[in-house]
């Protein structure tokens, strides 16, 4: 069953083959924050910023969930890394 990313009831995102890509697509864009219980300050869990959700989709038509994976991929891959420099005085 593919995943997508929807805010309210509104699907944001292309599907995936699992829930776990679309975390993968969701911390690239920055929708992932860190929560800390009182229970949990040792290791904070990750959760969706703004009220957005994953969950199964209906695939659109012609929709092909490896394709987007793939694409995402490929995508990530050609992405310039930010280095940190140091400059000294």
């Amino acid at each position: 069953m593919p995943y997508a990313l929807f805010s309210h009831d509104a699907r944001i995102s292309k599907a995936y083959p699992t829930e776990a890509d679309v975390w993968m697509i969701a911390r690239k864009s920055g929708l992932v924050v860190d929560a800390i219980s009182e229970e949990e300050k040792a290791t904070p869990r990750p959760v969706l910023d703004n009220e957005y959700e994953i969950r199964p989709c209906q695939l659109e038509p012609h929709e092909d969930p490896a394709r987007n994976k793939a694409e995402a991929e490929r995508e990530a891959q050609t992405e310039p890394e930010l280095i940190a420099t140091q400059t000294q005085h």
